[in-house]
């Protein structure tokens, strides 16, 4: 029997959720970075006021210095299926992280060194 899958654009059940908003791009923006080779990590504690519907969020950007939007949406492509594979093991609880993607890097990095960079990139927020 096939395990169901989730809907396009949707993570599975207890994992994350994608920010969507600009005002959390924002306060991401605001809070912790971590620059990696292939991407830049922007990591936020949410406050104990703001709205919990999940455990923790994920957004996903990169500007038009990557590319032309063929370019950008692969990119963005591989960041969410490294934040897939590393978030919801190395993440914790209540905070929001953005992954933008780098010019030249994000679509050509190799996929696991892209996977290691997010973990050791949570590892050094999280200390």
């Amino acid at each position: 029997m096939v395990p169901e899958t989730p809907p396009l654009g949707e993570s599975p059940p207890g994992a994350f959720s994608v920010l969507r908003k600009r005002a959390d791009f924002l306060r991401a923006a605001r809070a912790q970075r971590a620059p990696m080779p292939a991407f830049l990590l922007q990591a936020r504690l949410r406050d104990p006021a703001e709205p919990a519907e999940t455990a923790m969020r994920v957004g996903f950007t990169c500007s038009k210095k990557v590319g032309n939007a063929v370019a950008r949406n692969r990119a963005k492509r591989r960041l969410r299926e490294i934040a897939r594979a590393v978030i919801p093991t190395e993440g914790q609880a209540g905070w929001d992280y953005v992954l933008i993607g780098r010019a030249d890097a994000t679509a050509d990095h190799p996929f696991e060194a892209m996977k290691a960079d997010l973990a050791r990139a949570l590892r050094k927020l999280h200390k």
